[in-house]
C-alpha cells in the first residue's frame, strides 16, 4: 500500500524537532521524542493524511556530519537513504538558533540531490519569531516556511506545501492483508542484522552498542515468495533495566508492536544461552496471543558443549512455550535462514485452524470420561458443553455447571488439544465460563 503513495522525508540535525513535526503531521505519538539529542536513529516510515491526500512520512536521525564514529555514521547514511527515495523532503532548522556547520552540510547535500525541498523553520513559537532571519535564506533551499511543532503553530500551512509539492496522488489499494512479523528480544541479540539480512539492504543501524533501536522499524519484504512486513524492536528490558525515558517508551512501543503482529520471532542469543529476560519476553507474547518462532542466534558461533547446554535451556527454561518451533540460525552470515518461510507459514497456518463443535465436544467427553475435573471447595465441576470461540489464537470456551475448573485441568485440556490437532507455533486460550444446567 505505501508504495504507492508520495514519500517526505524529514531530515536535519540531531534536536531541531524532527520527531516532534512527524508526530504532530501523524497526528499521534509515534516517534520518540525526548531533550536527548540523537534519539531517533533508523528511518521510520508512517501513512499521514493532510486535505484528502495520503503520503508517507520517514522520520531520519539526526544528521551530524562532523562526527565519525561508525554509530553516526549509520545515521547519517539512513538519513541519505531516506532522502535517495523520497518525493518531497523537509529540511528542519532551529529558528531560535544560528545555522551551524551541519546545517550547512546537510543543505549543501540537499542542493545536489535534485529533490524538491522545503525549509522549514521550527521553534518558531510566538509571533515575534515567525519573522525569519534572512541567515535561513543562505541555505539555498528558497523560501522558509516558520512553524512550531510543539504546539502546530504554521503546520496547516507547511502541508499544503508538501501536497502542492507531491503532485497527483496514484489510486491507492486499500487492502492489507501483509502479516506482520515482530522481531523480539534482548538488547543486542541481533534483531537489526536479522532484519537487515531478511530485506537485502541495510535499513537499520547495527551497532554492538546496546539499545541502538529505539523505534520499531517497519519493512515489507519478501519472504520465500510471501510478503511480509517485519517490524524490528527496541530490546525489551525489565522496567528497573530501564535507565533513559526515551528507552522506557522505546520498550512500550515495542510490546505495542507485539500486540500488532501475527507471529513474533524470539530471538536468543546462543552463546550467552536461555536468560530469565527471554523467559519473559517469551511470556508476553504467549499473553498477546502471537505465533511464536524461536531463533537460536549465533549458532555457528557455538561449539559442540556449549550447544547441548543451550539445547537443555531451552527444554528446561522455555519449556511452557514447548510448542514454538526453535530454529537455528545466523543473522549475520544469513546460515538456515531458509528454514524461516516455511515455519511461518506453519505457524500463519496453525493459527487459524479450527475444530468442528460436534468433534470438539466428542473429544471433551471423551477425555472428561477418563480423567474427571478434580473436586473444588467440594464440588466437583461438570462440564456441559465446549466451543471454539475464535481463531488467531486459536480460543476455546468450556461451559460448566456445579463448581469450577482450575488451572490445571484447563493446561491439561490444553495438552489434549495439542495431541488432537496441529497447533504448532500458536498459543491456545482455554477459558471456562459458569452456566446453569439448564440451555435457554
Amino acid at each position: 500500500m505505501t508504495a504507492q503513495l508520495p514519500v517526505v522525508a524529514v531530515v536535519g540535525r540531531p534536536n531541531v524537532g524532527k520527531s516532534t513535526l512527524v508526530n504532530r503531521i501523524v497526528g499521534s505519538r509515534e516517534a520518540v521524542v525526548d531533550e536527548m539529542p540523537g534519539v531517533t536513529r533508523d528511518r521510520r516510515e508512517f501513512v499521514a493524511e493532510w486535505a484528502g491526500r495520503r503520503f508517507v512520512v520517514v522520520d531520519t536521525g539526526g544528521w551530524e556530519s562532523t562526527r565519525d564514529e561508525p554509530l553516526a555514521q549509520a545515521v547519517r547514511h539512513q538519513a541519505e537513504a531516506a532522502v535517495g527515495v523520497a518525493d518531497v523532503v523537509l529540511f528542519v532548522v532551529d529558528v531560535a538558533t544560528s545555522i551551524t556547520e551541519e546545517d550547512a552540510a546537510v543543505a549543501s547535500m540537499l542542493r545536489r540531490s535534485e529533490v524538491p525541498v522545503v525549509l522549514v523553520a521550527n521553534k518558531a513559537d510566538s509571533p515575534a519569531r515567525e519573522v525569519v532571519d534572512t541567515e535561513l535564506w543562505r541555505l539555498g533551499l528558497g523560501e522558509p516556511t516558520p512553524i512550531s511543532a510543539l504546539h502546530g503553530r504554521g503546520v496547516g500551512d507547511l502541508l499544503d506545501r508538501v501536497v502542492e509539492a507531491c503532485g497527483e496522488a496514484p489510486p491507492v489499494d486499500e487492502g492489507d492483508d501483509i502479516p506482520d512479523l515482530a522481531i523480539v528480544g534482548r538488547p543486542n541479540v541481533g534483531k537489526s542484522t536479522l532484519l537487515n539480512r531478511l530485506a537485502g539492504e541495510e535499513r537499520v543501524i547495527v551497532s554492538e552498542r546496546p539499545g541502538t533501536t529505539r523505534d520499531p522499524i517497519d519493512v515489507v519484504v519478501e519472504l520465500d515468495g510471501r510478503t511480509v512486513r517485519l517490524i524490528d524492536t527496541a530490546g525489551i528490558r525489565r522496567a528497573p533495566r530501564i535507565p533513559e525515558e526515551a528507552d522506557y517508551y522505546s520498550v512500550l512501543r515495542a510490546r505495542r508492536a507485539l500486540e500488532r503482529a501475527d507471529v513474533a520471532l524470539l530471538l536468543i542469543d546462543a552463546p550467552e544461552g536461555v536468560t530469565q529476560q527471554d523467559q519473559r519476553i517469551a511470556d508476553l507474547v504467549g499473553e498477546a496471543g502471537v505465533g511464536l518462532v524461536i531463533l537460536l542466534n549465533k549458532w555457528d558461533r557455538v561449539d559442540d558443549e556449549a550447544r547441548e547446554r543451550v539445547e537443555g535451556d531451552i527444554a528446561r527454561r522455555l519449556g511452557f512455550v514447548g510448542w514454538a518451533p526453535v530454529l537455528r540460525i545466523s543473522a549475520k552470515t544469513g546460515a538456515r535462514l531458509h528454514r524461516l518461510a516455511p515455519a511461518v507459514d506453519m505457524v500463519l497456518e496453525n493459527r487459524r485452524r479450527r475444530i468442528p463443535t460436534g468433534r470438539l465436544n466428542r473429544l471433551i467427553r471423551d477425555w472428561v470420561g477418563a480423567h474427571p475435573p478434580p473436586t473444588r471447595r467440594g464440588r466437583r465441576p461438570k462440564i456441559l458443553y465446549a466451543v471454539q470461540a475464535g481463531i488467531e489464537p486459536p480460543t476455546f470456551v468450556v461451559f460448566v455447571s456445579g463448581g469450577e475448573l482450575g488451572p490445571d485441568y484447563l493446561r491439561f485440556l490444553e495438552r489434549r488439544l495439542r495431541e488432537e490437532a496441529d497447533f504448532t507455533g500458536t498459543p491456545i486460550h482455554v477459558v471456562a465460563r459458569r452456566r446453569s444446567r439448564e440451555r435457554p
